[in-house]
């Protein structure tokens, strides 16, 4: 065998040998303690601080701060975090030891703010990737930026629903500052990070910016059973930093993806419940794409000559302009999800667009979304060239216990509004099969 071959996969070895697991209970933990089950830190930023490419932290339940209570971690080095621990580590359940990221407005004065409440950056390293092959994993934890943002305390807050609308800045409404206009994971497109990276088990809520907007070099981006929940202008989108079709493969499957509102208050531009693009493989499955602004899926960024795209077995329901659109010069198409098969599969990049449908049960989600939020998000006036299907508009109503409705209003009552975060949770389930599961 060849001698550098034997010493590479040596490296390898030697590398996964030295990984270590770094506990880490804001309850129980201190920040000179070593890091183990029996003496955790207490600060995920110094367990970032303190770990080697490869390593995994644990983190038990609690809301985390940033360094100095800064609303932002940097994550510079290819680890995994894995939240949903109980205080002493005996056991994990996300959803009852929750391991959450909830920043505050009172901290968005906080100098060197990330882009994203998770910032992955690895530009400032040698080649701009860590050592080795990036395998990244993060699992079981809670974004919510909605208590960093700044809502309007009177205008736009429908009967029941817990703030007004939310502020563009630099208006700063009722708070001590503006809204932060923030990605809840964030990476650059000057990484070059190879490998895979998952994200898994998570909730993503709440976000004054594209939920997870993620570029990647070379590898595998999965993203399996998370809910995507009131977010600003695209719930979850993976770019390629290459420039070579196919070395970027993102697979979405069981995600449930509600409520992704538009850019700005006109509710016109943006407002994506995923977005597929340019030179990324894209594997688009058992997901549920409902309520977005415009549209649940959008495939207008890029060539279409660059992109594999399969978008099978998803359930689409109530989105504001279309299920789907495509481009085809110079317009761009808005399809229902009963046409994909026949419309798209063959061509704008789709391989396949089979087994997609519109929501069969709108009863699986009685008492699982916020009733008087889907109200308000409901009777909103949209725009003239785009109304929702009446009758499954009333069907939907019904099914959740609210009244029918002949007529949409003609206002913009609503925009960004903060979305509860038990009711987001509730999501997980809702369909068997389709969309988030319950954790297990």
């Amino acid at each position: 065998m060849n001698r550098i071959v034997i010493w590479t996969m040596a490296a390898f070895a030697a590398a996964a040998a030295q990984a270590a697991d770094i506990y880490v209970s804001l309850g129980t933990g201190k920040k000179k303690n070593p890091g183990t089950q029996e003496a955790p830190l207490k600060n995920l930023w110094h367990a970032l601080e303190k770990a080697s490419d490869g390593d995994t932290i644990r983190l038990a339940e609690g809301i985390y701060p940033g360094n100095a209570k800064c609303n932002w971690f940097l994550i510079d080095k290819s680890v995994s975090i894995i939240g949903g621990y109980s205080k002493d580590f005996s056991e994990r359940d996300p959803l009852k030891h929750r391991t959450m990221f909830q920043p505050l407005n009172e901290n968005n004065d906080k100098k060197g703010n990330g882009l994203g409440i998770f910032t992955i950056d690895f530009s400032k390293r040698p080649g701009m990737k860590p050592e080795g092959k990036t395998d990244m994993v993060f699992d079981g934890l809670i974004f919510d930026d909605g208590f960093a943002q700044s809502y309007h305390p009177v205008k736009g807050k429908p009967e029941g629903v817990e703030t007004g609308m939310w502020l563009e800045p630099p208006a700063k409404g009722d708070t001590p500052f503006a809204s932060a206009k923030r990605y809840l994971v964030y990476s650059a497109a000057a990484n070059r990070a190879e490998g895979d990276i998952t994200f898994k088990n998570c909730l993503f809520l709440n976000a004054g910016n594209i939920a997870v907007n993620l570029n990647w070099f070379k590898g595998k981006v999965e993203m399996e059973n998370n809910v995507f929940c009131n977010n600003l202008i695209v719930g979850a989108n993976v770019y390629s930093s290459n420039s070579k079709p196919g070395e970027v493969k993102w697979e979405f499957e069981n995600n449930t993806v509600l409520f992704t509102w538009s850019r700005t208050s006109e509710l016109t531009d943006m407002g994506f419940g995923i977005r597929t693009t340019g030179n990324v493989e894209s594997e688009i499955e058992k997901n549920i794409i409902g309520l977005s602004v415009l549209t649940g899926w959008d495939n207008t960024k890029g060539n279409d000559n660059t992109k594999k795209i399969k978008l099978e077995e998803n359930v689409f329901f109530l989105n504001r302009g279309s299920d789907g659109q495509v481009t085809k010069s110079p317009s761009v198409v808005k399809v229902a999800v009963d046409d994909f098969e026949d419309d798209i599969e063959g061509g704008y990049g789709v391989e396949s667009a089979t087994g997609n449908e519109d929501l069969q049960d709108p009863d699986a989600f009685n008492g699982r979304i916020n009733t008087a939020f889907l109200n308000a998000f409901l009777s909103m006036k949209y725009s003239e060239k785009a109304t929702l299907d009446a009758g499954k508009l009333n069907a939907f109503r019904q099914a959740v216990g609210l009244p029918q409705q002949g007529t949409i209003v003609s206002k913009v009552d609503m925009f960004g509004n903060r979305y509860p975060l038990e009711d987001a949770l509730k999501l997980f389930g809702a369909i068997e099969g389709k969309g988030a599961q319950a954790i297990k």
